[in-house]
């Protein structure tokens, strides 16, 4: 199964943000610069298509489904975007070889708005991850945002991460959440099943979003890893014993985030060994994600120290 936000005919979870951005378009008030804030996984892309698709496909003969908030697949905007040939839709992110948003991305940016879409329609600029700017990205796109052009419109995409103070002053910010039980509805609505059936309980936080957990169960399968079956401590030790993280880049974020969540259900006051050695973690995956430290020393150093300890 697919979860590419591009391609998800429903939209769940977000149905009044929706509204509300909808109900701003038909009134004439749709900002021409939003910018989505929330977790990672949570499904603000795929709210940001369903705008995008509701706006294009309007006067299509297959437009939008509003009122079951679905993307007719027969519509045109649809078609052309899935193609990367839609006039009035470009779209920016991270390259797969790149850290970074870089300024190229954004100059080849400036010069398809400088191109005509040879109709009417608004045109929307959709930059994904915009915490992945660079210095140079987020100057030249500061320039493209401070040109008024009523007929453009951005949507800016933040995981919650810290964004230039310039950057945020030219958006208006919407901010997109799910409780847990509203996240757990989503992935089974996904799955079209219980994801309690899947997963160990364990490996489900509560901070865990209908990404995160779809990926965890397609990494489940591509390593042939029993996830049910498996506890916190056990999922832990054969991802870093067996090195996978070496494999996948985004296993690292997994990993990352299960020794937080390891921390949060074993630590207690009277242990203070556990709570000291939180604060010592916690701290150095925070200095290896700025400063792009090595994974593995972090990584055995937590098994040898706390699973082992």
């Amino acid at each position: 199964m697919n979860l590419e936000p591009s391609t998800q005919k429903n939209l769940y979870g977000h149905k009044l943000t929706f509204k509300t951005l909808t109900h701003l378009y038909v009134d004439n008030k749709l900002p021409s610069k939003i910018l989505l804030s929330g977790e990672k996984g949570i499904g603000k892309c795929t709210l940001a298509y369903h705008l995008i698709n509701f706006v294009l496909s309007k006067d299509e003969e297959y437009s939008y489904d509003y009122k079951n908030c679905e993307i007719n697949f027969e519509n045109k905007s649809f078609k052309l975007i899935q193609n990367n040939s839609n006039p009035n839709f470009n779209l920016i992110d991270v390259a797969k070889d790149k850290k970074n948003i870089d300024i190229a991305q954004i100059r080849e940016l400036i010069l398809n708005l400088n191109k005509s879409s040879f109709n009417l329609k608004k045109r929307f600029v959709l930059i994904d991850n915009i915490e992945l700017l660079n210095t140079n990205s987020v100057n030249a796109l500061l320039k493209v945002l401070e040109e008024p052009n009523e007929n453009i419109n951005f949507i800016l995409i933040n995981n919650n991460k810290r964004v230039i103070s310039t950057l945020l002053s030219r958006c208006v910010n919407f901010k997109v959440f799910l409780t847990h039980d509203a996240s757990i509805e989503v992935i089974n609505k996904i799955l079209s099943e219980n994801i309690y059936d899947l997963v160990n309980s364990e490996l489900i936080d509560n901070y865990s979003t209908p990404g995160h957990l779809f990926k965890l169960l397609n990494f489940s399968k591509d390593y042939k890893i029993d996830l049910i079956n498996l506890n916190l401590r056990d999922f832990l030790t054969i991802v870093i014993n067996d090195k996978i993280y070496k494999k996948e880049s985004y296993i690292s974020q997994f990993i990352y985030s299960f020794i937080e969540l390891y921390f949060r259900d074993n630590i207690s006051m009277n242990n203070i060994n556990l709570l000291n050695f939180y604060t010592y973690f916690i701290k150095k995956i925070r200095d290896t994600k700025i400063y792009n430290l090595d994974e593995e020393s972090i990584f055995m150093e937590f098994e040898n120290k706390v699973l082992n300890g």
